[in-house]
């Protein structure tokens, strides 16, 4: 049986099965709607404005996503007032989406959108971190932007080192008791520091992790190591971010076809050369990765979708997953993922995929 075309006029380009976030009772889409490239380019500068942000949320609920993903630094709550905007502006009832946003980083509040987050550590003590008092400020300040009364998944963004995890994870537990936020969740961090946590939870009666927001793609497997098989003991789903490997997974022809002089260049977006992680990655590649490269762009050729549908399809098929979070920049590219979860991929194709990958330094979790 091919496999869907985006371009074929009997794909399907609605969502309408939706999926069990991990362990709970909650239905989230298959794909979750990242909202970091929403806000101000002031903050980076492949971030969106208003205008097209709000283009781009609304075809993507009108297509099934339910799932919308964004964090309080994003463009210094830019991209959370702009979600909640959206959802006021088309009357969209509470009920009917999932929003998750993060808690972590410093944000600054001065007008002049500056990225903070370069300068962790170096700013007015208590404005990050996940003290209690951090927490209880943040997620305030979430709600405000959201204009809603609760955060159905709350995630912390990464780990503090300065924070004893006891105090965390009582302030999260006290977020659920009050109303505040259903289910939480975390963020890139060291296996060993997330099983700390969700001991701490447990002994104490807390509320625990639902979810699991990592770094992985088909060119970055190193969570298979350590933390995937974490979550799956502990009933932890996985939201990976980066799904696409910033795009480098979107563009596997094109960096085939660089690698072999074909071409001078791959035609990377402004994100992809300035991101830190978008360089880092690129950075990263070897031999075994453009092998993996070229197994997308043959596997896709056959396949008859894209680079992008095929590295998607090839996440979905993956158990523990419940949605990866997409970034979407352009309207017609929210079609185009929704189709890879029509996607079929055989034992032997996705093995064929992951065959070439070797292991690679840790990224994702440092800060």
């Amino acid at each position: 049986m091919s496999l869907i075309n985006n371009n074929s006029e009997n794909t399907p380009i609605k969502i309408t099965n939706y999926v069990r976030l991990g362990n709970t009772g909650l239905k989230v889409s298959p794909l979750c709607l990242g909202c970091m490239s929403f806000g101000s380019s002031k903050w980076e500068p492949w971030v969106l404005e208003e205008e097209e942000s709000l283009k781009i949320l609304k075809r993507a609920f009108d297509l099934g996503i339910n799932f919308f993903d964004t964090a309080d630094v994003y463009s210094n709550g830019e991209s959370e007032r702009i979600l909640g905007k959206f959802l006021k502006e088309n009357q969209i009832p509470r009920e009917n989406v999932v929003l998750a946003t993060k808690v972590f980083s410093p944000v600054d509040h001065s007008g002049q959108q500056e990225n903070k987050i370069k300068s962790l550590g170096k700013g007015i003590p208590n404005t990050f971190g996940l003290s209690r008092k951090h927490i209880m400020h943040a997620v305030d300040y979430s709600l405000k932007n959201l204009q809603t009364d609760y955060i159905d998944l709350y995630i912390i963004h990464r780990w503090d080192n300065n924070t004893p995890i006891e105090e965390t994870m009582e302030a999260l537990h006290d977020l659920v008791k009050s109303g505040k936020v259903r289910y939480i969740g975390a963020s890139s961090m060291w296996a060993w520091q997330f099983a700390k946590a969700q001991h701490v939870a447990e002994m104490k009666g807390w509320t625990k992790f639902v979810s699991m927001q990592n770094l992985y793609n088909l060119v970055y497997r190193e969570e298979e190591r350590e933390m995937i098989p974490l979550c799956i003991d502990q009933k932890v789903t996985l939201t990976p971010w980066s799904p696409l490997a910033r795009g480098l997974l979107a563009r596997a022809s094109e960096l085939i076809r660089a690698e072999t002089n074909q071409e001078n260049q791959d035609s990377a977006t402004t994100r992809a050369n300035s991101d830190f992680y978008a360089k880092a990655m690129k950075n990263s590649l070897k031999e075994s990765d453009l092998e993996i490269l070229r197994r997308v762009d043959e596997l896709s050729s056959k396949k008859q979708c894209t680079n992008a549908q095929l590295s998607l399809a090839w996440m979905l098929h993956k158990p523990f997953v419940s949605s990866p979070v997409i970034g979407v920049t352009k309207l017609e590219n929210i079609e185009a993922n929704i189709a890879a979860c029509y996607i079929q991929l055989s034992e032997e194709e996705l093995k064929y995929l992951e065959e070439p990958y070797q292991a690679k330094a840790v990224m994702g979790n440092l800060q």
